[in-house]
């Protein structure tokens, strides 16, 4: 049986607190992150070193998130998320030295991705499984849609004032900005209390390695054991096979194809971020269909239009792309906050850490495969291949999902709870009518 905690009146004031701070630390790393790859574009131009990049970015989400889970169902919450927050700021401070020394390298950029990715891993798992916790569940879906809409704000906002400053002042300096950011984002932990749930008898010893592999077995059970959560995540490994590769490839699309700088790769980034924020506002004030995954469905079909727009227009057409990208942008909440806002609603608060790291790890688990291919093939063939191919396949998987039982009725038949999880892999009926966003 689901057990969430009751959120009395007066939860704005904490979790607001907590979020804003998140806001500028969102807006820091994507100052970081278009800083660091424009210069391996620049550096190097080659699709497979953005590639490899990507890749690097990616292997702490599939190999790493079911320990994480793990830990951060066992760990305190709070101190998870400063602690992470934490890790990436000293990685930044490292990677600025190395600049202002002048002597960066490319593997020494993969590095310093590599530890921001690991501990951007532990801060979203502990972020999303203490939501439920600090938002009453009817409001759900309406922060699932916020987060959706900074989201797309930062997208917005980041990458031409990240093309600005590059203009301006050095690259070490734009890390020292992430460095300040992720201070703001440490501070109102020291004062706002992060609920911690209640644990089973059997999660509440010390920590070794094998209570933490049978944690991670159990998240798995628990998955397993929800057929139609576990054919979305088959879903999205597939479908991150054929898309991540083509975001990550962008700056090449913009300087091979379309001919132009940062700039141009800034407004793409833009139109991405605008159209989050307007398909976040969309969600938010809709709701989405009674069924939620049917709007997660549809939100996917949209999103493989748009990468399908940008892989056919000719090079003389940006603005047509640029449409295409923000057409994309305002699908991607809508695919994900339904479904995100399902796994709150639905999952017990004791074992909320373990599935969203699962889903993100199972999720990412093809994206190695995709990037590995993808640099050379687009080296050879060009970066538009990409965005047809995964523009098809979203929109296959969109149509397609909706014709499959176990995904339509994925509201309907919910995992077993977390202490029949080890011992059972069918599922027990439910209803679940609520609208939502992430």
């Amino acid at each position: 049986m689901q057990q969430h905690n009751q959120v009395g009146e007066g939860w704005q004031v904490p979790f607001f607190s907590v979020w804003v701070g998140q806001a500028f630390s969102l807006l820091g790393s994507a100052l970081v992150q278009f800083a660091l790859v424009w210069w391996l574009t620049e550096t190097t131009g080659s699709a497979t070193v953005l590639a490899m990049a990507t890749l690097v970015a990616v292997l702490p989400s599939v190999f790493l998130s079911p320990f994480t889970g793990a830990l951060v169902d066992r760990w305190n919450r709070r101190l998870v998320m400063m602690m992470a927050d934490g890790l990436i700021a000293l990685a930044t401070v490292g990677m600025a030295g190395l600049f202002l020394l002048g002597a960066e390298r490319v593997w020494m950029v993969y590095l310093v991705m590599f530890l921001r990715s690991a501990g951007g891993g532990f801060h979203w798992a502990a972020m999303q499984a203490s939501t439920s916790l600090m938002v009453p569940e009817k409001h759900l879906s309406r922060v699932a849609g916020l987060n959706q809409s900074l989201r797309g704000g930062v997208n917005i906002v980041g990458p031409p004032l990240g093309a600005l400053l590059l203009a301006v002042v050095p690259l070490q300096g734009i890390l020292a900005i992430d460095v300040v950011t992720a201070a703001l984002a440490i501070l109102p932990l020291f004062f706002v209390r992060i609920p911690q749930p209640e644990t089973e008898s059997g999660e509440s010893g010390p920590v070794t390695g094998v209570s933490v592999l049978q944690d991670v077995a159990e998240g798995f059970r628990y998955v397993r054991g929800w057929p139609g959560l576990f054919g979305v995540l088959v879903m999205a490994s597939i479908i991150n096979l054929l898309l991540t590769p083509a975001t990550s490839l962008m700056p090449i699309l913009v300087t091979d194809h379309f001919g132009g700088e940062a700039m141009e790769l800034g407004w793409l980034e833009s139109a991405w971020g605008g159209g989050v924020v307007a398909g976040g506002l969309i969600l938010g004030a809709w709701g989405g269909f009674r069924r939620r995954i049917l709007t997660s469905l549809m939100g996917l079909t949209g999103i493989g239009f748009g990468f399908l727009v940008v892989g056919l227009v000719p090079p003389s057409a940006f603005l047509l792309a640029v449409g295409g990208i923000f057409v994309a942008g305002v699908m991607n909440p809508i695919t994900n906050g339904p479904l995100f806002s399902i796994i709150q609603a639905s999952v017990e608060p004791g074992m909320q850490g373990r599935v969203f790291a699962l889903v993100q790890s199972m999720a990412a688990a093809a994206t190695p495969l995709g990037m590995l291919v993808a640099g050379p093939v687009a080296d050879a063939l060009g970066v538009q291949l990409w965005y047809v191919v995964g523009g098809l396949g979203c929109m296959l998987m969109g149509i397609g999902g909706s014709f499959v039982p176990t995904i339509v009725h994925l509201e309907d038949d919910r995992a077993v709870s977390a202490p029949e999880a080890g011992a059972v892999t069918s599922v027990v009926g439910g209803c679940a009518d609520a609208p939502q966003a992430q």
